[in-house]
């Protein structure tokens, strides 16, 4: 075989047999084989686990095989934030003023949250304020942050690299997650504001969004100089419940151009250049209208998590698009209602999506602490049952 093709992971891809069993069921997920075995991931126990914990679940459970869930087919390379901007230093966090129930704190991110006294995860928080406000206090307060050769950025790159490296040998998919950009204008300017920032300062928008797209691309540019990505999976939330929060022309103005330079760019660079390149799109509320778009504009291949509440049909969406990946659809509400309304709708779901191939199921969002841990162990047992 040519040097240039070894089947290392990086420069071709590991033969089936080498690889390791999670890696190739999560790639006969992403071939989209038709009665292929499901792939088992959970998603969102950050809302109700301490929950569970009070209710007898032992804090010392394996969670992954006691809720019989494959280990990961991924490696997910990270450095390029989620629901934040990736700012390096991050903002000092602290208590801005205290109330009877309640804590003012600036967080990492810079925005002004509305804490529980004493409690500050398993619930949305309120945010009061965000640190872009106009062009001084972008350059003066975040700008800087952004700063794609800042040192400490790549500080313990060797080191990721190297699991990374021994990762790809074993199949796993290389997954370069970053924060998408109308979630990372969001996560600056606040979910309001944005909305009069795209008619009212449109030359800071674009600048917030060169400094995010030279972030991205530099720090990608360093992790392809060891691997291959097999996926970019970009976190947006671009949707609530009655469709997307910005139009199409605004994300034609504001987003894509950039979206489609970085990919264009991670493209170019691969090490394996027949590798394909999978494109998963996140994004909570009503997403359907939004999935035309993002094929179009940046050929999108995955879809994930499709809230059932605002209205998401994944089987509908299954077949209207039956190329695309999905992962999501099963009703965090129907959890909380006992073994026979679970019996019921995964049974709708879960058969047909198998023989079509390309689904991986997980609650459509946070898993709410009224579903109890028995119940999400009900529904996981019947998605190993149906998933076979």
């Amino acid at each position: 075989m040519n040097q240039n093709r070894q089947a290392d992971g990086i420069h071709g891809m590991v033969e089936p047999k080498a690889m390791c069993p999670s890696a190739k069921k999560l790639r006969d997920t992403y071939a989209i084989k038709p009665d292929a075995p499901l792939f088992h991931k959970t998603f969102g126990l950050w809302f109700c686990i301490d929950s569970w914990y009070d209710n007898g679940l032992d804090r010392d459970t394996d969670l992954e095989a006691f809720f019989y869930l494959d280990p990961s087919g991924h490696h997910e390379l990270m450095e390029l934030g989620w629901c934040e901007a990736a700012l390096e230093p991050m903002f000092e966090e602290r208590v801005i003023e205290q109330f009877d129930e309640y804590d003012l704190v600036q967080d990492f991110a810079g925005r002004h949250v509305l804490y529980f006294k004493g409690r500050r995860n398993g619930f949305m928080p309120e945010y009061r304020d965000h640190p872009v406000k106009d062009w001084k206090t972008w350059e003066n307060n975040v700008k800087w942050r952004l700063d794609p050769e800042s040192d400490i950025r790549y500080a313990d790159l060797v080191q990721r690299m190297e699991t990374a490296i021994k990762e790809a040998g074993t199949g796993k998919m290389i997954q370069q997650r970053f924060i998408g950009g109308y979630m990372y204008l969001r996560s600056l300017i606040g979910p309001e504001d944005i909305l009069y920032f795209l008619y009212d300062q449109p030359d800071l928008v674009h600048d917030c969004m060169r400094v995010w797209l030279e972030l991205a691309d530099a720090v990608t540019a360093r992790h392809q100089q060891f691997v291959t990505f097999d996926e970019v999976f970009i976190g947006e939330d671009i949707c609530y419940n009655h469709g997307c929060l910005i139009s199409p022309e605004m994300m034609n103005e504001f987003l894509f151009p950039y979206y489609q330079q970085l990919i264009s760019n991670i493209r170019s660079r691969q090490i394996d250049k027949q590798r394909h390149l999978y494109v998963q799109l996140d994004t909570d509320g009503l997403s359907t209208p939004v999935i035309d778009i993002y094929r179009e504009k940046i050929s999108m291949d995955m879809m994930s998590p499709f809230e059932v509440a605002a209205g998401n049909d994944l089987l509908k969406t299954a077949r209207d698009y039956p190329d695309l990946v999905l992962s999501g659809g099963i009703d965090k509400r129907v959890l909380a209602q006992g073994h026979d309304a679970i019996d019921r709708h995964v049974e709708s779901i879960i058969p047909t999506l198998r023989k079509r191939g390309g689904y991986i199921p997980t609650c459509d969002h946070g898993v709410p602490p009224e579903v109890t841990w028995e119940n999400y162990l009900h529904y996981r047992k019947r998605c190993v049952e149906l998933g076979i």
